[in-house]
């Protein structure tokens, strides 16, 4: 098994544990603190990170590259943005749905990654690809009527639109983050992942902390006050940035996250052996669909 995979499906776990504490601070937090604690919290591990790797791995420092500088903060600006829609989506009675159609990243990423980097996907991963986003949808129509105006409310409502718009953000972040990480030489490639996520969350740091004193002061205060919970924010969305940079440093964007939609299967195994809900027939069907599709993506890579 290629080193990506597993690191990948690490990756997704700590998202869909992030994701989820996020969620829980969304109540004692606006969408831009709730936004923020992910960045703000992360910076303090991704520098330890790099310092064990550096320190005592031995892994040598990589000299920056204005590729680095540019398209790592195109990244991070990218990736606040996705992140802030991903998070508003609470707001919706109905967040469910856009969630789910946030998971179209992989699509919107292999575009990306076409015009940016020139890389191609074969035919069959492309396939695979999209019967993962085929379980998605499943997924997201699973509780809402199967009237007209329902379907067409779960497919272009508000909170989809938003589910999209989230996605093709956190693709352009991908792209962008695999650009910055290959532009390093002379170094490991645990290394190159690190100094690009070193770089990204400390710029994303910087720039929402600049932007919440004058816009939002008291948010960024409430933020603070809540470091107990948002702390680990900050370490489980380190650890799955750290999978992520890793993964997409070492195969082509649309691959890793394409095998990432892994982290909807975690979710509802969560719901069914954790907090025993009851799983729809539709929403086992998506979740086959999306085992399939990361088969596949494992197999055509």
């Amino acid at each position: 098994m290629e080193l990506w995979i597993p690191i990948t499906i690490f990756a997704a776990f700590c998202q869909n544990l992030r994701t989820a504490m996020q969620k829980h601070l969304k109540g004692r937090l606006g969408n831009t603190g709730a936004t923020f604690v992910r960045f703000g919290y992360g910076v303090p591990f991704a520098l330890i990170y790099a310092a064990v790797l550096h320190f005592v791995l031995g892994s040598p420092l990589p000299a920056p590259t204005m590729t680095l500088v540019v398209a790592g903060a195109l990244g991070g600006l990218a990736q606040i943005v996705a992140t802030f829609l991903l998070i508003y989506l609470f707001s919706f009675r109905n967040f469910a749905v856009g969630t789910a159609y946030s998971k179209t990243e992989p699509i919107q990423a292999a575009l990306f990654g076409l015009v940016v980097l020139g890389e191609h996907v074969t035919w069959v991963a492309a396939f695979c690809i999209l019967v993962g986003i085929a379980g998605v949808i499943v997924i997201s129509l699973a509780r809402v009527p199967l009237t007209a105006s329902a379907v067409r409310s779960s497919l272009f409502g508000r909170p989809a639109l938003i589910g999209f718009a989230s996605a093709a953000f956190f693709g352009a972040s991908a792209v962008a983050y695999r650009t910055a990480s290959l532009s390093l030489e002379g170094t490991t490639v645990a290394m190159q992942a690190a100094t690009a996520l070193v770089y990204a969350t400390v710029f994303q740091t910087l720039a929402m902390t600049i932007w919440m004193s004058i816009r939002e002061p008291e948010e960024l205060r409430a933020s603070l006050k809540a470091w107990r919970a948002a702390i680990w924010v900050g370490a489980s969305g380190v650890a799955g940035s750290i999978g992520w940079f890793t993964a997409m440093t070492l195969q082509n964007v649309a691959y890793v996250r394409a095998l990432a939609q892994i982290e909807l299967v975690f979710t509802f195994l969560a719901s069914w052996l954790v907090f025993k809900e009851v799983i729809t027939r539709s929403e086992i069907v998506g979740c086959l669909l999306i085992v399939a599709a990361v088969i596949g993506i494992i197999l055509a890579a």
